[in-house]
């Protein structure tokens, strides 16, 4: 009896503490010019009392164990207190009330400071501002139910070191907003790669979309989940076990120097497909000798591109770096003792588990110690390690509908936010049309959440990927970035151009700055109420038709249109009535654009940059911020 007295009042103990959620915290940003809610849990009909600012507020905690106290609209400013009391004591410091960002999409917006840091290494060292501030979201999915608090995340301030864990595009945009208007600037971080929009929108908005509605359902009490991680877990270790246990380069120990006179040879960077090894899956192993004097440096640093998919590099027979997938940059820092005066020797494993494997090019291959550099392009020797059949494609339930919504935007609800910055559309392209009514689901979604009817929404249009095409064709990637532009018929949305940020042979380009600057710049416009300041390059408004020519109209031209790069607009194609595209011939005049093609006597439509990769896009503004593509019809 004595002992289940004692597991009660344990109990009970511990229940009327105060708990609070994650976002509420040491080093928070609250938004300014709106009331605010402090909540949390404790035991039913606890009392809580809250000090702030000289004052007391008050509340009890309900029979569901959550209470919520809600303080007036603050000012920008800080750092603050805030003291909680219950049976316990909790006190909250350097607080700061200022503008709180959303952060969200899929990798581009996830990508952090730390990948581009060879890019960026004085802004990354002149970071340190207290006022501008991250709490990172942990990547997490759940079907059940909304979920109401993070299994992990605090608040940490812009340094040299905090900083490498922000988003890149996210520390870009507040670093302007900040600079421009001094306010503290909050950013959650709440993006997961690979994720696609349904995976972010409600299960009661989801229903809007029958297909992704009975996915959905699918997955709700978490069986079919279960049941397809631990296979998908099962497959793909067998298969990387199968593949050490038979790479006859592990065995015999290729990682350090071994006679290579029978190694074929092949020119890095390329891919192995191209040459007499074939579509093979499995390990390859390369290796690559060059000179050098007397090494005076402590470090040195080699840059292999990119790596489809897995690899392992050895210098000398010292293993310096591993990176399990083929996105990343592979930069790789060691201790400089690992090299010695005359031959040195770079070995290379790489796995690929489907698809091409090799080394993606027209990306930096090199060997940079002090102010050397080692070019490392060209011949290679290489060999196969095993032969394997590619690896089954996994479900991937992390980006199945409603589940990332549920785990890291649901248990945001109560926390006030100035507006959301979205990057993500990659993983939409295989069904663009669905894209905009996707967004317009998920933008009035997000908007009740916070009971904000008017929150801003400021987008990030895809940016140029893909190799370059000669002639017009489709594409699913220009196709989306004109469901995109069409979200700009939502009240209170913005749009950042980026067909001229993006890299042909990278998902992740690193230009992250110039993105962060022109969402910056929608902001100014849209939210600050920055009337002069010009937000946009030219997005398309209307046309009308005169003989064979289209003339074209455009908001938001700046001082004026211009050509950049050349002294002719490119990447404008026209349609007559069979609907066949071809490149056209077109001239500024004054605000106009106008478009023709001598061989097509009735032009039905126009289209401009409508490509993967339109490397010609050189319509602009004299503000230098490139024109939206786009295609239209003539009505």
């Amino acid at each position: 009896m004595k002992k289940v007295l004692l597991a009660f009042l344990i109990t009970f103990s511990i229940n009327a503490q105060i708990k609070l959620p994650r976002l509420i915290s040491d080093g928070m940003v609250l938004q300014r010019d709106t009331k605010i809610n402090i909540w949390g849990w404790a035991s039913p009909n606890e009392k809580i009392e809250l000090d702030f600012n000289h004052k007391t507020y008050k509340a009890t905690t309900a029979q569901d164990g959550k209470w919520s106290i809600q303080i007036p609209s603050q000012k920008a400013g800080g750092p603050y207190e805030m003291t909680l009391k219950a049976s316990n004591t909790i006190v909250l410091k350097n607080i700061l009330f200022g503008d709180v960002w959303l952060c969200s999409g899929q990798s581009n917006m996830e990508l952090p400071m730390d990948r581009l840091k060879d890019k960026y290494k004085e802004e990354i060292a002149k970071s340190a501002n207290p006022n501008i501030r991250q709490f990172l979201v942990p990547d997490e999915y759940y079907f059940a139910k909304e979920r109401n608090d993070f299994s992990s995340g605090s608040w940490v301030e812009a340094n040299p070191v905090n900083v490498l864990q922000f988003t890149g595009v996210g520390y870009f945009f507040a670093s302007e907003i900040y600079e421009k208007y001094k306010i503290p600037i909050g950013l959650i971080n709440s993006a997961l790669g690979g994720s696609p929009a349904e995976s972010w929108i409600s299960e009661e908005s989801i229903k809007k979309f029958p297909e992704y509605d009975q996915e959905y359902l699918k997955f709700k009490d978490g069986k079919l989940e279960k049941q397809i991680d631990e296979n998908d877990r099962k497959v793909s270790s067998q298969w990387y076990k199968l593949v050490n246990n038979t790479d006859i380069g592990v065995k015999n120990k290729w990682a350090n120097a071994v006679d290579v006179s029978d190694w074929k040879e092949m020119q890095i960077p390329g891919y192995w497909a191209d040459g007499e090894l074939g579509k093979t899956n499995g390990s390859v192993w390369f290796k690559k000798e060059f000179i050098l004097e007397k090494v005076k440096e402590n470090q040195a640093k080699l840059f292999l591109g990119r790596i489809v998919d897995a690899d392992s590099v050895f210098v000398n027979g010292r293993f310096v770096g591993t990176t399990s997938y083929q996105y990343p940059p592979r930069i790789y820092s060691f201790n400089a003792d690992v090299l010695k005066e005359g031959k040195n020797e770079i070995t290379v494993r790489v796995i690929n588990n489907s698809g091409r494997g090799g080394f993606v090019t027209d990306k930096p291959y090199e060997l940079i110690i002090g102010d050397k550099t080692i070019d490392l392009k060209g011949t290679w020797k290489y060999k196969l390690g095993s032969k394997m059949e590619p690896l089954p494609g996994q479900t991937f339930v992390r980006w199945k509908p409603v589940g990332l919504y549920n785990a890291m935007i649901a248990p945001l609800k109560d926390y006030p936010i100035k507006g959301v910055l979205w990057y993500q559309g990659e993983a939409n392209t295989k069904k663009p049309s669905e894209y905009g009514p996707l967004m317009e689901a998920l933008i009035s979604n997000w908007r009740s959440l916070w009971k904000q009817e008017k929150m801003p929404f400021l987008l990030v249009q895809l940016p140029n990927f893909m190799e370059p095409k000669t002639e017009p064709t489709e594409s699913n990637w220009a196709a989306l970035r004109q469901q995109q532009l069409n979200t700009l018929k939502v009240p209170n949305t913005g749009l950042a151009i980026t067909i001229d940020l993006g890299e042909w042979n990278d998902i992740h380009p690193l230009d992250k700055y110039d993105v962060g600057k022109r969402l910056s710049l929608q902001a100014r416009k849209l939210v600050y109420g920055d009337k002069n300041v010009v937000a946009s390059g030219p997005i398309f408004q209307s046309m009308k038709k005169d003989g064979n020519k289209l003339i074209l109209s455009f908001s938001d031209i700046g001082t004026g249109l211009q050509i950049k790069n050349g002294n002719e607009l490119k990447e404008f194609a026209i349609a007559g009535t069979d609907g066949k595209f071809v490149w056209a011939k077109a001239i500024i005049e004054g605000d106009k654009i106008v478009v023709w093609n001598e061989v097509i006597l009735n032009p039905t439509k126009v289209r401009y940059a409508w490509a993967d990769n339109p490397v010609e896009a050189n319509l602009y503004n004299k503000e230098n911020l490139p024109a939206s593509p786009f295609e239209a019809e003539v009505k």
